[in-house]
C-alpha cells in the first residue's frame, strides 16, 4: 500500500503525502469508505496522523493513544511520534525539518494533501509554521489512498445509504422552521448572506433528522446551505422516504449530494458576504469559495458556526429527553456491575468482551434503545492504562487484584450517554485505594464547584487537576467533552481541557472525567455527565453549576473516606441517595438490595 502510495506521490512531483484522520466533514468516527489512514497504517484510534514521504512513513498521536499505537502498528515501517513526550515531534516539526533539509539541498519540499481532508484552521496553521521552512502546500484533487483502493481487490464499500429518520417537535423541542428562524437571525447579526453547513451533527440538529451513515454518531452524510430566504440539503436521494420528502420539502430545497459544488458557485457573486466556520470546514469548501473562476470574488467571514452554540444549549425538551436516557444508561451499567459482582467466585470465566457484550445487552433491553455512542472499552489490568482502548479481548480474563475500566455509552432515541466506572478484582492494594480516591477526589472536586458566568473550560480543568497534582498525579486527556442530545458524543463548541476556551453556559452538557494512568500498572477514569445550572442567588449576581445526568455507584472498595474532606464526603453521600432514590424503584428486588449495600457507608 505505502509502495503504490509512494508511486503516486512521483506522479505528482511530491515529497510527502498527508493523510490526516478526517474525511470530508471532519468526522472523528468515520464511515468504512473513509477510514483511509487506518487502511494504510493499521492504526484504529480516532485522532492520529499519518505522514508517508519518499522513504519513511511517521504516525503522530496523542496521549491517549501511545500505547495502543504501539500495539496496533508496525514500527519497523512507521515511526511511531508519541506527541508531548520528549524528542518525539510534532507533526508540524517534522515538517520544518524535512522543509530544512530541502532548502540545504537547494529545493523546496512539496507536502500534498486532500483539501477535503484538512480544515480551513489546520491550514492557515500549517502555511504560518511551514511556509518559512520551504515547504509547500501542493492541492490534490482526487485523494491518493482512494486511488490506490479504487484499483485493488478489495471491494468497494457503501456510502451515505441509510434512511433518514425524522424526530418530532416532542422529541427536540423545536422545529425546523423556528431553528432556521434563529439562524438566520444570527445571520444578520453577522452580517452574512449564506451560511454553510458542512459539520453533520450541526445538519442533523438543524433538519430534526438522523441517520446512520457514522458508526455511533446518528448522523448522516450531507452538505446543507442556508441564505436568507432559501435552503438546501444535499444528501442521496433515494433514502428520503416519500413521506418525508413532502415534510422537508416545505422547509428546504432536497439536491443531490454531488450537487454542493456546483450549487454554491451559482449563488455566488461580488457583494456575497459568506459565513464559513474555519474550524468545522475544509479547504475543499474554502476553495470552492475562493477560486477566481467564480463570478468575481466573494467576501468570506470565517467565524464560528452560529449553530454550534445553538445545538450545545439544550431546551427543556431536550434537557428532559438526556435525563430519561441517562437514566437507562446509568441502570444498564448498574446491572453490569452487579453481573460481575455475582460472579466473583468464577471472576476468571469472564473476559473483556464478555463484560462488553453484556453491559451492550442490558442497554437494549431499555426502550428505545437506537445503538452504541462509542465501542465499549473494557479494559481490564495492564489494558485499562490504554485511554481509548476499544477492542474487548476475549482471551483477557479478569483476575483477583486487578482493575476493570468499563467505559460505555449508548444512543437512545432523544438522548446520548457517556459514564465510566472503575472497579476492583477482589481485594484492593493499598495503592491502589489511594490513587483512586485521588482520582474520586477530583471528580467530585469540580462536579460540585460553583463557578460565575463567563468561565471557561480552560479554567476549569485545573480545578479538577489540583488535588491530584498535589499528589504527583495525572492525566493526559481532558476533564470532560461535551455531549449531544441524540447526536455526537464529543461535541463542541464547550469542553474542559486546557484548550477550550468557550465558556459554559445553561444548558449545556459536558462529561467530567478525571484519571490516572500507569502503563504496566493500570488506569483509572472515572465519568459522569453533568448539565450545567443556573444557580444565581437573589441578589442578581450569576453563578452557575453542574447537575448529574449519570447515576451508577462507585466502587467502595477502593475509597479511603478519610482521605476525602467534609464537603466531598457530603456530596459523595448526596449522590449515592439520590443513586438508590432514582434506580431502586426500577430494579428486582435483589438488584434493589445489591445497589443499596454499594451505595453504604460506614
Amino acid at each position: 500500500m505505502i509502495y503504490a502510495l509512494r508511486a503516486l506521490m512521483a506522479e505528482h512531483n511530491l515529497d510527502a503525502y498527508l493523510i490526516p484522520s478526517a474525511d470530508e466533514h471532519l468526522n472523528e468516527y468515520l464511515p468504512k469508505a473513509r477510514q483511509r489512514r487506518q487502511w494504510v497504517s493499521g492504526f484504529t484510534g480516532s485522532v492520529g496522523d499519518f505522514l508517508v514521504g519518499r522513504s519513511s512513513t511517521w504516525l503522530f498521536v496523542d496521549s491517549r493513544y501511545y500505547e495502543q499505537a504501539e500495539r496496533e502498528v508496525d514500527s519497523s515501517l512507521i515511526q511511531i511520534s508519541k506527541v508531548g513526550l520528549e524528542e518525539n515531534k510534532t507533526l508540524e516539526e517534522t515538517l520544518e525539518d524535512l522543509g530544512r533539509e530541502a532548502i540545504q539541498n537547494g529545493t523546496t519540499f512539496r507536502l500534498g494533501y486532500d483539501p477535503f481532508t484538512i480544515s480551513v484552521s489546520q491550514f492557515q496553521e500549517f502555511q504560518k509554521r511551514l511556509e518559512p521552512s520551504a515547504v509547500v502546500l501542493v492541492p490534490v484533487a482526487e485523494n491518493l489512498v482512494d486511488v490506490v483502493l479504487s484499483r485493488s481487490t478489495e471491494p468497494s464499500l457503501p456510502y451515505a445509504d441509510s434512511n433518514l429518520i425524522y424526530l418530532p417537535d416532542a422529541v427536540t423541542g423545536e422545529g425546523i422552521s423556528q431553528k432556521l428562524g434563529r439562524v438566520r437571525e444570527a445571520m444578520q447579526k453577522a452580517p452574512a448572506d449564506i451560511l454553510l453547513i458542512t459539520k453533520l451533527d450541526q445538519i442533523a440538529w438543524l433538519f430534526n433528522l438522523r441517520g446512520q451513515d457514522i458508526p455511533y454518531n446518528p448522523v448522516f452524510i450531507a452538505y446543507a446551505i442556508v441564505t436568507s430566504d432559501k435552503t438546501f440539503l444535499f444528501t442521496n436521494q433515494h433514502r428520503i422516504e416519500p413521506q418525508l420528502r413532502q415534510l422537508l420539502e416545505k422547509h428546504t430545497l432536497l439536491l443531490p449530494y454531488e450537487q454542493y459544488a456546483e450549487t454554491l458557485k451559482s449563488l455566488l457573486a461580488p457583494s456575497s458576504r459568506v459565513l464559513l466556520d474555519p474550524k468545522h470546514t475544509t479547504m475543499g469548501t474554502y476553495q470552492i469559495l475562493s477560486d477566481t473562476s467564480n463570478q468575481g470574488n466573494c467576501q468570506i467571514l470565517l467565524r464560528a458556526n452560529p449553530i454550534e452554540g445553538m445545538k450545545a444549549r439544550k431546551n427543556a425538551v431536550e434537557l428532559a429527553q438526556m435525563q430519561q436516557a441517562n437514566l437507562k444508561a446509568s441502570r444498564a451499567k448498574t446491572r453490569t456491575l452487579k453481573w460481575i459482582s455475582d460472579r466473583q467466585a468464577c471472576i476468571n470465566e469472564i473476559d473483556e468482551l464478555k463484560v462488553a457484550k453484556t453491559v451492550e445487552g442490558f442497554y437494549a433491553e431499555e426502550a428505545d434503545f437506537f445503538g452504541l455512542s462509542f465501542n465499549t472499552i473494557a479494559g481490564s489490568g495492564t489494558n485499562s492504562s490504554i485511554v481509548h482502548y476499544g477492542t474487548p479481548n476475549p482471551e483477557a480474563r479478569l483476575q483477583p487484584g486487578i482493575f476493570l475500566l468499563l467505559d460505555s455509552g449508548a444512543q437512545f432515541t432523544g438522548g446520548t450517554t457517556d459514564d465510566t466506572r472503575t472497579i476492583i478484582i477482589g481485594d484492593p492494594t493499598q495503592s491502589q485505594i489511594e490513587r483512586y480516591t485521588e482520582v474520586l477526589k477530583a471528580h467530585i472536586t469540580l462536579a460540585m464547584q460553583p463557578f460565575p458566568k463567563g468561565t471557561t473550560g480552560a479554567q476549569l480543568d485545573g480545578i479538577a487537576r489540583s488535588n491530584l497534582w498535589h499528589t504527583g498525579l495525572d492525566y493526559g486527556h481532558g476533564t470532560g467533552h461535551g455531549v449531544g442530545a441524540f447526536l455526537n458524543v464529543h461535541e463542541g463548541p464547550n469542553g474542559i481541557s486546557k484548550h477550550f476556551s468557550v465558556p459554559l453556559e445553561p444548558g449545556m452538557v459536558t462529561s467530567i472525567e478525571p484519571g490516572y494512568y500507569e502503563p504496566g500498572w493500570g488506569g483509572i477514569r472515572i465519568e459522569n455527565l453533568y448539565v450545567v445550572k443556573d444557580l444565581s442567588p437573589e441578589n442578581g449576581s450569576k453563578w452557575l453549576g453542574f447537575e448529574s445526568l449519570t447515576y451508577i455507584p462507585f466502587d467502595k472498595r477502593l475509597i479511603d473516606i478519610h482521605r476525602l474532606s467534609t464537603q466531598q464526603r457530603n456530596w459523595l453521600d448526596q449522590y449515592n441517595l439520590a443513586v438508590v432514590e432514582k434506580l431502586t424503584p426500577t430494579l428486582d428486588s435483589t438488584e434493589a438490595t445489591w445497589l443499596r449495600d454499594a451505595c453504604r457507608f460506614l
